[in-house]
């Protein structure tokens, strides 16, 4: 969680999402980038109170759009195993787990969706 986001905004693709109410409060925040292994959603977060208002779901559907635009035919993530709730949202809307990590005290699931 000690994400360095000035560089990640200065190397990576960032999006964020505004409170509909208050244009100055961000309410989501998406960072993309390209790796070895393709297109990756690197950070997907909602704030907690915007949390089931949609902010998350637009934001991973411009991530595939993007993806697809930049000329790939998948996306990936990873995501810790013990978030089950979004593990499950991740599945429901296509991902599909191709890999564990085991770190020193968590372990790291990848999920990859076709696009095409």
């Amino acid at each position: 969680m000690g994400k360095d986001y000035a560089s990640a905004i200065e190397l990576q693709q960032v999006w964020v999402a505004a409170d509909a109410t208050d244009a100055t409060e961000i309410a989501a925040a998406l960072v993309l980038d390209i790796t070895d292994e393709g297109f990756l959603i690197d950070v997907i977060a909602v704030q907690p109170k915007h949390q089931g208002s949609g902010a998350g779901r637009m934001l991973l559907e411009l991530a595939e759009r993007e993806a697809l635009r930049q000329g790939f035919d998948s996306i990936y993530l990873f995501t810790n195993e013990k978030m089950s709730e979004n593990r499950a949202l991740y599945e429901r809307i296509g991902y599909v787990e191709y890999r564990r990590l085991v770190l020193e005290n968590r372990t790291r699931v990848f999920l990859r969706k076709a696009l095409r």
